[in-house]
């Protein structure tokens, strides 16, 4: 008499009243994209008919209404969530902020740009959900794949992005540039603690941090073009990418920002270098007033660098650019301080002077480095 009571209730309920099982989430990075989302969720929607899914939308603070749109919509849609970042930047990182807070079995992850075709979302949950699959991957370039009206400079780039990934990759992709993807929550819980999170190539970074080889299925696909809002896509892509290879290369043994670090450095030795002799030979200054003006406009230059470069994901802006300068000028300061007083130690006890010179220098970077990124751009 119980069961059949219950069984009756369920049956008088209304469908958005009874629980089901969630099956699928679908991670969807943002940065001003307000014209594509609601399209997105609409096209989502669509094809996924008879799998229990939502979408989870992770926004960069977004200064075209994004956030406020998917605010809305969220209010409206139970399926639909926001986590609004503030104060963090970048694709990689924003994914894994959104899977790890999903409880679903099957995690997808994809663009909010419409450019990844919506259709395919079925067989990559089916290639996870029903034949067992550790990932999915939506490619353009196994058969049956287009990258549809991309031109051949960028299609090469492409694909010498892809040769450069190999040495690096624990399971063999076609395609280990794309963005359009599934994955077992369990297997991306595995890799977590080993990932990167530099740049926009979480697939490549995925595949890399696995502790193991996965079983991977690939689905094909036709890359789209763009319709609505911009492309994220510029030259300081490149240098991330860069980073997230060398990171998984050496990164267990020495931080790729350091070495970024350091090369800026290197650099701005030959800005001082130069600004040095034009100020004594060119404008005939006092050397101790060309050194002065040598040192400012090499810190300026470095930290001008290091902003746009090694904490691109960090950026200061603005007024923050200035108190964030200000900063590194009194982090250097100290830095150089150190420099001379290891040296001198140094040189006393050894008496050579190019080790002491050494032994100041590495003494002084390791400090501005490590003081510079708690400090200057710090994620506090």
């Amino acid at each position: 008499m119980g069961s059949q009571y219950v069984l009756q209730l369920v049956k008088t309920l209304p469908v958005e009243a009874v629980n089901y099982p969630l099956e699928l989430s679908i991670v969807v990075p943002t940065f001003n994209e307000v014209g594509n989302v609601g399209e997105l969720v609409e096209r989502i929607d669509r094809v996924l008919d008879g799998i229990e899914w939502e979408v989870v939308f992770v926004d960069d603070h977004s200064t075209d209404g994004t956030w406020q749109r998917l605010t809305e919509m969220a209010q409206g849609d139970r399926r639909i969530r926001l986590i609004h970042r503030i104060g963090r930047r970048g694709l990689a990182s924003a994914v894994v902020e959104g899977a790890l807070s999903t409880s679903s079995p099957v995690i997808v992850v994809m663009d909010a740009d419409l450019q990844h075709d919506e259709t395919r979302l079925p067989p990559l949950f089916a290639a996870i959900a029903h034949h067992g699959h550790d990932l999915a991957v939506g490619s353009r370039y196994c058969a049956g794949g287009s990258t549809g009206q991309w031109d051949e400079k960028r299609v090469g780039i492409s694909r010498f992005a892809t040769r450069v990934a190999a040495p690096i990759m624990k399971t063999p992709l076609s395609d280990p540039m794309s963005g359009f993807f599934a994955v077992r929550r369990d297997v991306l819980l595995d890799a977590a603690p080993n990932l990167s999170t530099i740049g926009y190539k979480i697939l490549l970074d995925l595949v890399a941090s696995a502790p193991r080889r996965l079983d991977v299925a690939e689905v094909p696909y036709e890359f789209r073009d763009r319709t609505c809002g911009e492309s994220k896509l510029d030259a300081a892509v490149a240098l991330e990418y860069g980073e997230l290879l060398l990171d998984k290369l050496i990164g267990r043994y020495v931080p790729v920002k350091l070495l970024m670090f350091g090369a800026i450095g290197a650099l701005g030795v030959l800005v001082h270098l130069a600004v040095l002799g034009g100020l004594l030979h060119g404008l005939s200054l006092p050397f101790a007033w060309a050194q002065g003006g040598a040192v400012v406009t090499a810190m300026t230059f470095n930290y001008a660098l290091n902003n746009r470069l090694t904490y691109r994901d960090r950026q200061r802006r603005g007024a923050a650019w200035l108190t964030g300068l200000l900063s590194f000028y009194l982090v250097c300061a100290l830095g150089a301080v150190g420099n001379v007083g290891v040296g001198s130690l140094v040189f006393q006890s050894m008496h050579h002077w190019w080790l002491a010179g050494i032994a100041g220098a590495v003494v002084g970077s390791v400090w501005n480095y490590v003081a510079s990124a708690w400090f200057t751009w710090s994620r506090r």
